[in-house]
């Protein structure tokens, strides 16, 4: 499979917008060593993270999978919640039990995020979303200096090749984009991409 060179030439345009049905793959299991504690739970104006995530991305995408880690508390939330086999194997693993949910469901295409991103819009999904349906690239990520492995658009067909990087000892997110055709479209930064790292980053 062919490895996209540079961080890409792909503008958002505004007007390549889509209507593709998408699911969602939200990935709430992390071990959020920086914050000190589980972030899916994290309160944030009057809700938790992963409350905030799953409304957000629901406006544009369905079905909704939030993949938690064994024993995970969780409030209830308006999504299927699959559990990791194993904790701690990283986001690579999480991803391909998202993306079998998806293929399951008959979406071709998913959008895939962390559960630290309150601000998450479905603008941004949509933005990545056209150019996802017209190139037909595996994966479709956001550009602004660096790359958004948990803001993405993927192929559903994409467990196979996860499949083959776990075998090989790779758990990365960029290790999958690197060996599959990865487009990035070019944003200015914005807040629909920033992550809850640290305490300092909550308002």
């Amino acid at each position: 499979m062919a490895k996209t060179p540079g961080p890409s030439t792909e503008p958002v345009d505004r007007n390549d917008l889509s209507i593709a049905p998408l699911a969602a793959v939200v990935l709430a299991g992390g071990a959020s060593r920086r914050m000190g504690r589980d972030k899916a739970t994290l309160p944030f104006e009057g809700s938790t993270l992963v409350e905030r995530v799953v409304a957000a991305v629901s406006t544009r995408c369905s079905p909704v999978f939030v993949i938690a880690a064994p024993g995970q508390p969780l409030p209830e939330v308006a999504a299927e919640v699959l559990r990791d086999e194993i904790r701690g194997m990283g986001p690579l693993v999480a991803t391909g039990r998202g993306l079998r949910a998806a293929a399951e469901a008959g979406r071709d295409l998913a959008f895939v995020c962390a559960v630290d991103m309150p601000y998450l819009s479905a603008d941004l999904i949509d933005e990545l979303a056209g150019p996802a349906e017209r190139l037909g690239a595996d994966i479709v990520l956001p550009w602004d200096g660096r790359d958004h492995y948990l803001a993405g658009i993927y192929r559903s067909s994409l467990t196979e090749q996860i499949a083959v990087l776990v075998r090989e000892g790779k758990r990365s997110m960029r290790a999958l984009a690197e060996s599959v055709d990865t487009q990035r479209i070019v944003m200015a930064e914005q807040r629909a991409l920033t992550n809850v790292n640290t305490a300092a980053d909550l308002p």
